[in-house]
């Protein structure tokens, strides 16, 4: 049943744009929202997907938002998972069953969050903190900062306010002032006027210089050699190969050893991540973390059909946000790093080999139409998408841009 719906993801940030979570969504084939049944299908597949035996929750500090019916108050994957990084969402009407806020009751007491939706800010009054530890506030009209100033004399000490939808950055700097924080779905990857950063740090530059060597296959005691101008560089590479994104059997604590180890194609791909997190741009924190789900959704997917040029497909879904980590525009970044014709053609048309597996991982998180007719194309069923999806959300929060 629940093998024909997509997840399709979108930040919640915090006032200070940090991701803090995520709201899951589960669309159907055809593009529309899946019902209840559903949504109690999505509550298992993400409690068996991020929630680890041994590891734990994989998603660390990340909270999970999820559409929710009342039915999955008392379902059986609840308790799989962590209950401080759960929260549903119910619509402010189920609350008029006596039954319904009993078990909201019990599942609070719990730890699990709640957060009611379509709540009249007027009546959001102290009657509400038993039931909520979030509430969603929807901007309707023009005066978003009106809005969420009448929201923000209204907020309970105990229940947080979220904003959506959030359409430009003035109005999200207004919910930030007040502190709520907000769903931004594609807002995050429109930059932010005014602190744009021109061109690249000397930081990035010698890390253009080391990716342009590692493409040469130029020996390791001249990559050494450039890597040591730039200590800082050194630290963040053994912190990576050290960190569970990279599953390094043991300690590394020498360059020569860690190249050796790496090889020259995941040395390629920890560059290009940290060309991205060395960019200076103010809005930086929610699209780095993009880039990074994207790429690795991309790679994962293109795994089996494309065995071999997985660090190509990552490659491609890192540089498709470059240029706006970068603060340059696309044709710049590319006179700048000589790329793979195929890459190349992934990042300007979605073409070539591995455009489309790019095209699909952005619309998993664009909560757009097109997920489930470019999975078709693809041959991607719903299922192997939606591991793919939380493996690559996982991933991201270990490799710990």
């Amino acid at each position: 049943m629940h093998h024909t719906n997509f997840i399709v993801r979108e930040p919640l940030l915090d006032p200070a744009q940090r991701v803090i979570g995520y709201e899951l969504s589960w669309q159907h084939h055809d593009g529309k929202l899946a019902g209840s049944a559903h949504l109690e299908a999505l509550l298992a597949f993400v409690a068996e997907h991020v929630q680890h035996p041994e590891h734990g929750w994989l998603l660390r500090d990340k909270v999970l938002f999820l559409d929710a019916v009342p039915e999955m108050l008392s379902t059986d994957a609840l308790h799989a998972l962590p209950p401080e990084r759960t929260v549903l969402t119910l619509h402010i009407r189920k609350f008029t069953d006596p039954a319904v806020r009993a078990a909201v009751q019990a599942v609070r007491v719990g730890g699990v969050g709640v957060s009611i939706r379509g709540a009249d800010p007027k009546l959001l009054g102290r009657n509400l903190a038993p039931y909520a530890s979030y509430l969603e506030v929807q901007f309707a009209s023009q005066d978003v900062a009106a809005q969420a100033r009448s929201y923000a004399a209204a907020r309970h000490a105990a229940v947080r306010m979220v904003g959506r939808p959030v359409a430009s950055w003035a109005d999200f700097d207004a919910c930030a002032a007040l502190g709520l924080d907000a769903f931004v779905g594609k807002l995050h990857l429109t930059p932010r006027p005014g602190n744009l950063v021109k061109g690249m740090n000397a930081s990035q530059q010698v890390i253009l210089q080391l990716m342009q060597m590692v493409q040469n296959n130029e020996d390791v005691p001249r990559l050494e050699n450039v890597l040591k101008r730039d200590p800082a560089l050194i630290y963040k590479l053994l912190r990576y190969i050290n960190s569970a994104g990279f599953g390094a059997a043991r300690e590394v604590q020498s360059l020569r050893q860690a190249i050796a180890l790496m090889g020259y194609a995941p040395l390629y791909r920890w560059l290009v991540l940290l060309l991205a997190t060395a960019s200076q741009s103010g809005y930086s924190p929610v699209l780095m973390e993009t880039a990074v789900v994207r790429a690795r959704l991309a790679e994962l997917l293109a795994a089996k059909r494309l065995p071999g040029e997985g660090e190509h497909v990552f490659v491609a879904g890192m540089f498709s946000l470059l240029d706006r980590l970068l603060g340059l525009p696309m044709k710049e970044v590319l006179d700048t790093v000589p790329l793979p014709v195929e890459v190349v053609k992934a990042l300007l048309g979605r073409e070539g080999p591995y455009g489309p597996y790019l095209a699909l991982a952005e619309a998993c998180e664009l909560n757009s139409r097109l997920v489930a007719s470019l999975a078709e194309s693809l041959g991607i069923s719903p299922l192997e998408l939606n591991i793919a999806h939380l493996s690559a959300l996982s991933w991201a929060q270990s490799v710990g841009v």
